[in-house]
């Protein structure tokens, strides 16, 4: 599967980021799917997963009640609304696959997509 993140940008504290993840290939419809980013010198970290069909999702402590993972499946496309962004939000954000259809955890993971970078100022 092939992911392509986008959305990326700059943000001032307080605003929003809506960031897309396209995948390719009929796998997307059937596998739970993912988003981590990695900050300037830290390790990289789980944010948010979403099950295949949507019914089911999870999320970092410090990103619930600000971000919202959603998915379209007739568009192949997954979706990361990032709202009251921190400059602590700041990182590179990785699209992710994995190889169930319910997310059980980062050892499943099966392709990545690039990342995508954001960068909020204060």
């Amino acid at each position: 599967v092939q992911l392509q993140a986008s959305g990326g940008g700059l943000v001032p504290a307080g605003g929003s980021l809506r960031l897309s993840c396209a995948a390719s290939g009929r796998v997307f419809r059937n596998h739970s799917m993912g988003w981590f980013r990695q900050a300037p010198g830290k390790e990289r970290e789980f944010v948010a997963a979403i099950s295949w069909g949507g019914d089911n999702t999870s999320y970092r402590d410090s990103v619930k009640g600000r971000f919202t993972i959603s998915r379209d499946n007739a568009r192949n496309t997954m979706y990361l609304q990032m709202n009251s962004l921190s400059p602590e939000d700041t990182a590179v954000y990785y699209c992710v696959v994995s190889s169930t259809r319910h997310w059980v955890g980062a050892r499943y993971v099966r392709d990545w997509g690039q990342g995508t970078l954001v960068t909020v100022s204060s």
